[in-house]
């Protein structure tokens, strides 16, 4: 990737929300539907600056005056996408059915991961922020555009969908920047040495985001899907991106994608047996942070393959183009 190149893609995409016309009319919804597009967006608005806080982070681990940049414009990109989402659920919430407040489950995990991101290492840290904007980007953004399905969501929506395919673009390329071998030489002589303290701060934030991991997924992505995408179609997608991004060359090797790995394919051996498949759906699923359903493996041999054989910026642009396929 030509850093420079994006920096300019970057400092070139950006648009003001006071630039739309917020006065376009809004599709008619039932009472349902408008309680639960309002709190979508609510807590589409806490997602978004969770996603700027781990840009931050990576803003200030790296070295490269940049990327240093380019990270910059994604904390801006997300802020703004955090106003946007609450000035969509202003402009939907039209009868005031009640007050709305992010889900109790975002609120639980919310802290632990902003504390926890100071913790771990940056390629753990990108790790997260692939899969959670692959997540929002290729299934949930989509879905709930697809499922609002009016002039106002869509005006929003692509301008979001144009930033967002910069960031997945990016997250792959540290993906593979972070696999490298000049980059693994580099860290493991100016790592850091820390106390005994400082370990067991580390440890205790990275077992609390565990613990609260899977009850956000499935309040915040995998339950509004279900109103939004009843097939399951587009968040399946998602999961089998990250999937394939976990199985390719280096990246496989690396110790906390191996982890992931390791548990969805011990998830896949046993899963089916009645005793094992209850504790590994208890038990797996739980330090993974999604549901079994999810763990199982989604891609097939000549996937796997073909993905390996495929650029870092191939894979991306394919990431990018199947929310416009499905």
């Amino acid at each position: 990737m030509d850093l420079n190149r994006m920096l300019q893609k970057c400092r070139d995409g950006q648009w003001k929300l006071d630039d739309l016309d917020w006065n376009v009319g809004r599709r008619p919804m039932t009472r349902t539907e408008e309680m639960a597009v309002v709190q979508y967006f609510t807590d589409m608005a806490a997602i978004e600056r969770l996603a700027g806080a781990l840009f931050a982070e990576q803003r200030r681990l790296v070295t490269d005056s940049v990327l240093k940049k380019i990270f910059a414009t994604f904390e801006a990109d997300e802020e703004r996408h955090a106003v946007a989402a609450e000035r969509l659920a202003d402009h939907y919430n039209v009868h005031y059915f009640r007050r709305y407040r992010i889900s109790p489950e975002l609120a639980n995990f919310r802290p632990h991961f902003l504390k926890a991101i100071r913790h771990v290492s940056p390629e753990v840290a990108n790790v997260y922020i692939t899969a959670g904007e692959l997540m929002l980007d290729v299934a949930l953004l989509r879905s709930l555009n697809d499922f609002v399905n009016d002039e106002m969501s869509n005006q929003v929506m692509d301008l979001i969908n144009r930033d967002e395919s910069r960031h997945i673009a990016m997250d792959y390329y540290m993906m593979e920047y972070y696999a490298s071998d000049e980059y693994q030489a580099r860290a493991t002589e100016d790592a850091p040495v820390r106390s005994p303290r400082e370990r067991a701060e580390a440890a205790w934030s990275f077992m609390n985001v565990v613990y609260h991991a899977k009850p956000f997924m499935i309040a915040v992505f995998l339950n509004p899907m279900q109103l939004t995408d009843p097939t399951g179609k587009r968040i399946r997608e998602a999961f089998k991106r990250m999937q394939l991004l976990s199985s390719k060359p280096k990246i496989v090797n690396r110790p906390f994608p191996r982890f992931l790995n390791g548990l969805r394919e011990t998830y896949n051996r046993i899963y089916r047996y009645p005793v094992a498949g209850r504790v590994a759906n208890t038990l797996l699923s739980r330090l993974s942070g999604s549901p079994g359903e999810y763990m199982v493996t989604m891609f097939t041999e000549e996937e796997a393959a073909q993905a390996s054989r495929m650029s870092m910026e191939e894979l991306a642009e394919e990431a990018v183009q199947v929310k416009y396929r499905n």
